[in-house]
């Protein structure tokens, strides 16, 4: 047992809503999100790099590069926090993770790193909008401010955020992360913003404490300063626009665009300097980004070049080096107004240098350029991301268009998905209305083909030159061509949603409904129709040696096909198991190389392993299992779940469900799964429309070995008609490079003989130039010597005037240095006399403190024993005073203690009669506890019996249904025994006059029916008693239905009533903590003022203004929205009450049309029950008689009759 180990080898396709999701490390890496993982694309190698995300994330939310391109940042959705990893792109390990304590956002929508590469920027989305300012080394949050839009009321109950008046920020919004909680209350009656409302956040490149906000209908400039975000206000501008994208540019400056299609372009101070629209087919701005002379801007389907005009080109003409999108059977007016919009463009400072258009009209997403400028790329909306050289481009006539960066990817989920054996090929199927064909040896796309409706299900044959399509009117047989995917065969399968090809490629199973068809490869005939499913069939599954099919659908079965003989009428087709499990809905099942052991994953979290149809061994996991998968060889098992992680199992299963290892993959559900035919690659596919290709191996990471290595085959199809077409081409082509090559020898002729001439005049003006230079080099060698010659004059005497300096300042200093060390010696004179003094005190002193000591000694000597003796008379006098006190302390104790007991006795009846009333208030709140858990688990009880009811009421409906089969079969044996019993009736009229004695048997058979209809009689007596008690039954199940809707309408009007409940105390609270802000601002303000009650006036304006600030602001009434808000509240609950009322008479109307037609089938049943036996006994009796009568012709000898003696069959006894 063991759990093979996986590699990530290669990914095909973008996470394309990620804020940021491409950029450049270096001029050949490029990084960007696939899925659940981080990108890092070499463009030389074309081989990757992954960085997964964290365990608890559940999808990439934004990117950003550092400055140093050293690290990089990626925000992760999680279920409680949003969080931001932080990547060390040289070693791809985590370095650090940003978590915030407190938020009520789950995500953060875009973030951005410093140019020193120390600090992050974070924006939380809805409802929270906070910018975070981070110090990320050191995991410390610096700073937080809230994004608050200016939205009018009338707006707000529209719900049109998009058409907010602008934004702003209110300066009391900014704080430090110690006041974050108090601002979060403070703002808790601000409107709620659902739709995004900012796009992007960056920092200023020359300024870490400055960082611009744009959004919709926002933009704001932010400057950090003593832990504060505060806000700069920028000149004021239309602000019912929806800013979608900017970027700083040179000298401080940023560039804003608009989905209008306007650019503007302020000053860090917030100064408006320029302003023009964005010269495209398509109106919005939706990425910017700087370059070392101008920007870059994207919008729909087209990218512009723009730069800043220097003074001589302010004086050029507008048109120079000016390229227009203007195509070649433009108009003159269309031609016009592009040259005034260049004009205006160049008069605001910046002009359009070069255009590019995309191949399709798609959004820019994001936009990034190499660190050389050389190369620009951009991801779209659909998912896919272009490039372009930037240098030496030149625009002639059309506009220069995109490329596609790596090959083109999906953009929408991936439906379906097979791998074929003889070639390294994928084939996938999106609802994009494409069919891709990918080589995961090259990690290249080989085909691509778009259709005009969605393809649900595709395979690939083995030999990898047809696929199987399937749409939603046909399922469509294909060639892959050279360069084309061409349909030849089409087969009247609707909406096929599952298909596969054998492992032979003979045949090919395709789900139509709920009906299994297989077809031949080679006639295209169907050879049998597998039916069997309830449900939707979700996989398909052959065999190694295409002997049997595994089906597995939604209605919870899965069967087992054997193919015997498979030659178009069917009866090879034979069901050799079955598994049915109503309550799981299967989305994949799998077999052994041998075709006994099946795998299967459903609905239901678990992992079920079954043998000759029985559940052997289930395994659970905490999140539903998609797809599983075996490898050929049967040693490695992998598995695909909803979040998109891979988990390689643990192979054979064990009984522990914790056995395997998961792998960071897909961002949404995988929805297939394949592994190469060499069990060396595993192939996954999902929703996010991301093919990820994985590189497998075996416990000790060696790939599994096999008897012989696979050589791909390298043919291709190509028809008879391209073939010649290409051959034509080829020879035209040929031609036409002949007629190039005489041509371009001709032009090189000319050219040289041109060459030649202008070599001549160059070496002629240059030998002319050189004898210039040389006399020009001799008048300068003679004046370099004569300056030489000057300058070691100078030197001369420079050094001389310096001697000179020298020795007079030698003079002064050494007369100097004399004066100061006579001034020495003359202190050093003195120091030794004040030496002398010091010695001579110190001695006299010594002697004055050994006589002091003496006579201190003596003194306290004498103190001492005086001392002695006082402490023995108090030590007699202490013990006295102790006998004292313990007399008094017995009789204090005496007393305390009667005192304490009086104490007790009042205090145990007080608390005697408080435990009496807590005991009784315990009582009847548990009385009520136990009231409402018996209603609980009464409701949970109906529940239960009512589902009961529903499972027993589809079981009689199964078991009818095979009564009703066999009562058709008791009909057409009853039919053919009515044919036979007519022909033996003609024989026994003819001999009904020989049969006398018979007569007699028949008055005793007569007696025994009789005898046997009165022990029949209870048994209906039994069944109508049943009847009876259904009946019963279903009247209570009725009356409980109708306790159960008044039980759940108490139930909700309780919730409703506490939840109004809930909400008065919270607005009260927040009522009340808006009024505390208040009073506290107020009290700043006031001490504020305080400080000028020597000034008259301006205390009497700081007064004024305290009046008008706190005194005059307008208190919105509410009082009308919530009578609104409450008419309407019970104008829903009376209409639902009214549409509660009518589906439950529905409800009971058709439970008792329901509850007639079983009794109805009930009854017929009995009655046909009846009729089949009594035909059984007149058949039996028929048969006696007729034994008789050929008994009676044996013995009848000469005319005598012989007389028969008491018969005895099997199931009637005669009496003799």
């Amino acid at each position: 047992m063991s759990i093979a180990a996986v590699a990530h080898r290669h990914v095909f396709g973008l996470k394309g809503d990620v804020n940021g999701n491409v950029s450049y490390l270096d001029e050949q890496t490029v990084l960007y999100p696939a899925g659940s993982n981080t990108i890092l694309y070499n463009i030389e190698t074309k081989l990757q790099k992954f960085i997964p995300v964290t365990e608890k994330c559940e999808s990439i939310t934004a990117m950003s590069v550092s400055g140093n391109k050293r690290f990089v940042a990626v925000a992760e959705r999680c279920v409680d926090k949003p969080q931001v990893a932080i990547y060390d792109l040289h070693s791809l390990r985590r370095r650090k993770i940003l978590v915030l304590s407190e938020s009520e956002s789950k995500e953060f929508v875009c973030l951005a790193f410093s140019t020193d590469s120390k600090y992050i920027i974070t924006q939380s989305g809805h409802p929270d909008w906070i910018i975070y300012y981070w110090t990320w080394e050191k995991t410390k949050l610096m700073a937080s401010t809230k994004i608050i839009p200016s939205i009018p009321t009338s707006i707000l109950t529209s719900g049109n955020v998009n058409a907010s008046p602008g934004s702003l920020i209110s300066p009391q919004m900014e704080r430090s992360p110690s006041s974050l909680n108090h601002n979060n209350n403070a703002i808790g009656n601000l409107p709620v913003i659902t739709s995004n409302l900012v796009f992007q956040i960056s920092f200023n490149p020359n300024d870490t404490t400055q960082l611009c906000v744009i959004g919709n209908g926002v933009f704001k400039l932010f400057r950090y300063s003593e832990g504060l975000l505060k806000a700069v206000s920028p000149q004021k501008i239309e602000m019912k626009q929806n800013f979608t994208s900017h970027c700083w540019i040179a000298e401080d400056r940023i560039a804003v665009g608009t989905e209008e299609g306007k650019i503007y372009v302020f000053e860090c101070t917030g100064e408006l300097k320029h302003e023009f629209t964005f010269a495209g087919t398509s109106k919005g701005v939706y990425g910017l980004q700087p370059l070392s002379k101008g920007f870059v801007c994207g919008g729909i389907g087209l990218v512009a070049l723009y730069e800043k005009l220097t003074e001589e080109s302010n004086n050029a003409p507008a048109a120079g080096g000016i390229s227009t999108a203007a195509s070649a059977n433009a108009t003159n007016s269309a031609s016009n107004t592009g040259n005034s919009q260049k004009n205006s463009e160049v008069a605001q400072g910046y002009k359009k240098v070069k255009e590019f258009t995309l191949v399709d009209d798609s959004k820019v997403v994001s936009l990034a350029v190499s660190p050389s400028e050389e190369n620009l790329i951009c991801s779209l909306e659909d998912n896919q991301i272009f490039s372009i050289l930037l240098t030496g481009t030149e625009v002639k006539g059309d506009e220069t268009k995109f490329e596609i960066f790596t090959q083109p990817f999906h953009h929408g989920q991936i439906t379906g998905m097979d791998t074929c054996i003889r070639k390294p090929l994928i084939v996938t199927c999106s609802s994009d209305k494409s069919v891709r064909v990918w080589n995961y040896f090259e990690n290249s796309s080989e085909l691509v083909k778009t259709f005009p409706e969605e393809a649900y299900s595709v395979a690939i044959h083995p030999s990898g030159l047809y696929i199987l399509v399937g749409f939603s009117d046909k399922l469509r047989l294909m060639n892959l061509l050279i360069d084309d995917i061409r349909s030849f065969r089409e087969f009247s399968v609707r909406g096929c949603r599952e298909c596969r090809f054998s492992t032979g490629g003979q045949y090919f199973a395709a789900v139509h409904g709920n009906t299994i068809q297989i077809y031949s490869t080679w006639n295209f005939e169907c050879l049998g129709n597998l039916k069997g499913h309830n449900g939707k069939v979700r996989s398909l599954y052959w065999t190694q040696d295409d002997s049997k099919i595994i089906s597995a659908g939604m209605d919870g079965a899965i069967y087992d096909w054997a193919l015997k003989d498979l030659s178009g009428s069917g009866s090879g087709v034979k069901r050799e198991g079955e598994s049915i499990l109503k309550s799981c809905s299967y989305t994949c099942a799998v077999a052994t190389p041998d075709g006994k052991t099946i795998y299967a994953v459903g609905s239901d979290k678990t992992l079920k392993e079954i043998i000759d149809s029985q559940i052997v061994r289930e395994l659970d996991s905490d999140i539903v299992l998609t797809q599983v998968v075996l490898s050929h060889s049967g040693r490695m098992m992998f598995t695909g779940t909803t979040s998109g992680t891979i988990r390689s199992m643990k192979f054979p299963l064990g009984n522990e469900p914790g056995e395997f290892q998961e792998h960071q993959g897909h961002s949404s559900t995988v929805t297939k799964l394949r592994v190469s035919y060499d069990d060396q690659y595993l192939f996954s596919a999902s929703e996010d429309g991301c093919l990820y290709v994985y590189k497998i191996s075996d416990k000790e990471g060696r790939g599994v070995k096999r008897e012989r290595e696979i050589v791909y085959a390298d043919e291709i199809l190509v028809t008879k008609s391209d073939l010649e077409e290409k051959n034509s081409v080829l020879s035209e082509l040929k031609t036409r490079v002949e007629e190039l090559k005489m041509e371009n020898e001709y032009q090189l002729r000319l050219k040289d003989m041109n060459f030649n001439e202008k070599i001549k005049e160059v070496t002629e003006k240059f030998m002319q130039e050189i004898e210039a230079l040389k006399i020009t080099s001799t008048v300068l060698r003679t004046d370099k010597e004569k300056e030489e010659v000057r300058h070691e004059e100078e030197m001369q005497e420079e050094k001389e005037r310096h001697t000179r300096d020298l020795m007079e300042l030698e003079t002064v200093h050494n007369a100097k240095l004399m004066a100061e060390y006579e001034k020495y010696q003359e202190l050093q004179n003195k120091t030794a006399e004040l030496q002398g003094q010091w010695e001579s005190q110190m001695k006299e002193m010594q002697n004055a403190k050994e006589r002091a000591l003496s006579d201190l000694t003596e003194h306290f000597e004498a103190k001492l024993r005086e001392r002695q003796a006082e402490i023995d008379q108090l030590q007699e006098e202490i013990t006295q005073q102790f006998k004292e006190f313990e007399e008094t302390t017995r009789e204090t104790e005496e007393d305390a203690d009667t005192e304490i007991l009086e104490l007790k006795h009042r205090y145990e009846k007080k608390l005697k009669e408080e435990r009496e009333i807590g005991l009784r208030l315990k009582g009847e709140n548990g009385i009520m506890r136990k009231k409402f858990n018996t209603l609980q688990s009464e409701i949970d009880a109906h529940k239960a019996e009512i589902a009961k009811m529903y499972a027993e009421e589809k079981k009689l409906h199964s078991v009818i249904k095979s009564l009703e089969k066999d009562i058709a079969g008791l009909k057409k044996e009853i039919q053919e025994r009515d044919e036979t019993i007519q022909d033996k009736e003609k024989r026994i009229y003819d001999l009904k006059k020989k049969n006398q004695e018979l007569e007699k048997f028949k008055f005793v058979l007569d007696y025994k029916i009789k005898e046997l209809k009165r022990q029949i009689e209870p048994r209906e007596q039994d069944i109508h008693g049943m009847t009876h008690q259904i009946k019963e039954m279903d009247v209570e199940l009725e009356n409980y239905h109708k306790a159960n809707s008044t039980l759940e309408l108490t139930i909700s009007d309780l919730k409703l009533k506490l939840r109004a409940a809930e909400k008065e105390v919270e607005k009260e609270r927040e009522r009340v903590k808006g009024c505390s802000a208040t009073v506290r601002r107020f009290k700043v303000d006031l001490n504020e003022c305080v400080q000028y009650i020597q000034e008259p006036k301006l205390l009497k304006a700081h007064l004024k203004r305290l009046y008008q600030k706190y005194c005059k602001e307008t208190i919105k009434d509410q009082e009308t929205m919530e009578v609104d808000i409450q008419q309407e509240y019970s104008r829903q609950r009376e209409y639902l009450e009214r549409t509660v009322g009518s589906l439950s008479k529905k409800v009971a109307k058709d439970q008792g049309i329901h509850r007639a037609d079983n009794v109805r089938i009930m009854q017929e049943n009995v009655a046909l029950i009846k009729e089949i036996n009594q035909l059984r006994k007149d058949l039996r009796g028929s048969k006696n008689k007729e034994k008789m009568a050929e008994l009676e012709d044996k013995h009848t000898v000469n005319g005598d009759e012989y007389r028969l003696p008491p018969v005895q069959t099997p199931h009637l006894k005669i009496p003799s």
